[in-house]
């Protein structure tokens, strides 16, 4: 490949990621302040939900930042939410990828889209999972009851593992209620740059792809077409590190994963929240069980979606 092509592919990549960071820093500026305002309220509500956890969960989940996927993991390893709906909170969440699309105005209309599917998902997913652990989930509403009403074990420590830190240090305290520039100003530009990385490293490396094997072989390389799709996303999902979802996204939008895929890699995408399950959850084996719901049912319903969906739509709608 000629340089000059090479640097052209380099130039255009860095244009069109150039042009997405201001409404990037908009939307992390956005997405901070009502951290800010809102952030312990939500924490009590996902605390306090008890068997009504997985709702709550897919819905505060849903809301696009990385803090909640830290708060639910670190109320889990201390038994103050149930296995249900922290699946819920991980299965909502999409980290990066609601700011990543609006920062491109031509694909926000899908942003409502998948935030529904996703929640829809949650709902589903967390509700079952806690059915199917419903003996176990006694003894942990039973110590949100005790906590809830100040009758809890006096050598349990909750406050320190709430201390964890979300994406770029950010912190996720119930103690940070004050105003700090740090949190409100110089987060999102640490963040923005961070995602514009991100998402120039992928533009470069797909158009990089594409020049030098082809479309149609690139295509065969990310399973276009392949019913396995779904499933190799949902596994690139479980990265614990906010680039999957940013990758996933970019993916999507340059169409060379489909709708189910993306759906599958972002159901499974807890973030930063992952890094606080397998550095906190003492029992190793309920950890391994935790990742593998959450990688069963992502990919179930990215499959779901991707193969049967549109059978079913075509069904009803001829």
């Amino acid at each position: 490949m000629e340089v000059a092509y090479l640097f052209d592919i380099f130039l255009d990549a860095l244009t069109d990621s150039a042009k997405m960071i201001p409404l990037l820093f908009v939307i992390f500026v956005g997405i901070e302040l009502v951290e800010y305002k809102y952030s312990n309220n939500i924490r009590e509500t996902v605390q306090k939900a008890g068997v009504l956890g997985p709702a709550i969960g897919a819905v505060t989940g849903s809301f696009p930042q990385c803090g909640i996927s830290v708060v639910a993991s670190a109320l889990y390893t201390q038994r103050l939410i149930t296995i249900g709906t922290l699946l819920a909170v991980y299965l909502s969440t999409s980290d990066e990828a609601i700011p990543v699309i609006l920062s491109q105005p031509g694909n926000a209309k899908i942003v409502v889209p998948l935030m529904i599917t996703k929640i829809i998902i949650a709902l589903i997913g967390g509700y079952a999972v806690d059915f199917a652990f419903k003996e176990s989930n006694k003894k942990t509403l039973a110590h949100i009851k005790a906590y809830a009403e100040g009758h809890n074990n006096e050598y349990h420590n909750h406050e320190t593992i709430m201390n964890e830190k979300a994406c770029c240090d950010h912190s996720t305290s119930p103690s940070s209620t004050e105003f700090n520039p740090k949190e409100i100003i110089f987060h999102p530009v640490i963040h923005t740059v961070k995602i514009f990385i991100f998402i120039f490293g992928v533009s470069f490396a797909i158009s990089f792809a594409i020049a030098q094997m082809g479309e149609e072989t690139f295509e065969k390389m990310f399973l276009m077409h392949s019913v396995f799709q779904p499933f190799l996303v949902a596994l690139f999902g479980l990265i614990p590190n906010c680039a999957a979802s940013v990758a996933i996204t970019m993916l999507y939008l340059k169409g060379v994963i489909a709708y189910g895929s993306v759906i599958a890699g972002l159901c499974a995408s807890g973030g930063v929240g992952l890094l606080v399950l397998l550095k906190e959850e003492k029992d190793k084996k309920n950890m391994f069980v935790v990742l593998l719901l959450l990688f069963g049912i992502s990919a179930a319903a990215g499959y779901i979606i991707q193969y049967f969906i549109p059978f079913i739509m075509v069904y009803f709608l001829r």
